[in-house]
């Protein structure tokens, strides 16, 4: 016979759930800010995990982050395949760091083999793992990608345009894949005043892995690396 519970007993229940949830969170915090303040300065790179080895964005996401590593920086990435592995794999093949900061999921998000063996957490909460990328990254690269990706990149760029991370390069590769979005934000967004004229300064857009990676050495020049916020 299923037994019953009283809403009474229900309620309390769930707050003890949320109790340990709450803990649960506090540690994955704690264990990322720890792991992750002994990581070398370095850019993140955002995209698809669904983009395919033979992938024209996957050999370039290669080629930019080989460029970033040999100008001093390390790559951080989700972790996971597509965009992130080719990340990891150009920083690793042309002898740099290489992070990744993976996530749980039931499926396409197993840790990529090209992440130093000491360089790899993994998280539970999507908003925790957030806070791993957009604390610790003296830059951005946005990649294409699903959601997930643009979720990322509107976040970052919202982060920055209201002042709650520090202001940092933000760079688009992938002309053909973004311009669409790029034109919507400028007829919709720009063309309705729900932007800034100065908001459309907050990125860069660009095909050239050594332009890319230029962007953040000439900004970085003559400054210190701290956590953003």
């Amino acid at each position: 016979m299923e037994k019953i519970i009283n809403p009474e007993d229900q309620k309390l229940l769930n707050s003890q759930d949320d109790l340990w949830r709450i803990f649960r969170v506090m540690a994955e915090f704690v264990e990322g800010f720890e792991k992750m303040a002994n990581i070398k300065p370095s850019v993140c790179i955002f995209g698809s995990a669904r983009t395919a080895p033979e992938d024209k964005y996957y050999k370039l996401t290669e080629e930019v982050a080989a460029e970033i590593v040999k100008r001093g920086l390390g790559v951080t990435t989700g972790g996971g395949p597509g965009i992130m592995e080719a990340a990891n794999k150009g920083a690793k093949t042309a002898g740099g760091s290489s992070t990744g900061i993976n996530i749980e999921l039931p499926h396409e998000q197993g840790a990529n083999p090209y992440i130093d063996y000491d360089k790899l957490l993994t998280f539970r909460y999507f908003f925790v793992r957030k806070v791993m990328f957009f604390k610790y990254a003296q830059g951005y690269v946005l990649m294409p990608g699903g959601f997930g990706t643009i979720d990322e990149a509107f976040e970052v760029l919202t982060l920055i345009q209201t002042g709650k991370t520090t202001r940092f390069p933000v760079v688009l590769m992938g002309t053909e894949y973004w311009s669409g979005i790029l034109d919507w934000i400028k007829e919709q967004l720009l063309g309705n005043n729900y932007i800034s004229k100065e908001d459309l300064d907050l990125f860069t857009l660009t095909d050239d892995p050594v332009v890319a990676a230029d962007i953040f050495i000439d900004f970085h020049k003559d400054k210190e690396f701290t956590p953003n916020f």
